[in-house]
């Protein structure tokens, strides 16, 4: 038998921590049947999108933008999502993710064929992200 699992992390998550937890609490699991062979491989361990100096900038005016638009407070929170966007912090360039939609998987239907995502919110979305702009554009 074969299973494949995809872990994601959060930004105060340890890559290589999360990795040896995990293949301790297989192996672990498998020790207890006797004639259980365990083969652990892995294909990814990407790191999560992590803050950087500098982004806090881009996060404030973000939230402050996105609360009047959206009418309720809106605020930087951590996702365990696969993003490139992890090269970026990698490579130093500060980086912020925004989104525009329902306000979780599984109401967007995210990643699936029928993902959908209201006119009304990506309208909004633009309108944050066009204010967000102006006011850094602004400074």
């Amino acid at each position: 038998m074969t299973f494949r699992l995809d872990r994601r992390m959060i930004p105060e998550e340890n890559p290589e921590a999360v990795e040896k937890e995990l293949r301790d609490l297989i192996e672990g699991a498998a020790r207890n049947y006797a004639g259980i062979a365990v083969t652990i491989r892995r294909i990814l361990l990407a790191a999560p999108l992590t803050p950087l100096d500098g982004g806090q900038r881009l996060v404030e005016r973000l939230s402050l933008r996105a609360s009047e638009i959206m009418g309720e407070p809106v605020g930087p929170k951590g996702v365990p999502l696969y993003t490139d966007a992890r090269h970026y912090t990698a490579a130093g360039i500060p980086t912020v993710l925004y989104g525009a939609g329902p306000h979780t998987i599984e109401e967007a239907n995210a990643h699936r064929a029928d993902e959908r995502l209201p006119l009304d919110d990506l309208y909004k979305a633009t309108e944050v992200v066009a204010l967000t702009l102006y006011d850094l554009l602004s400074e």
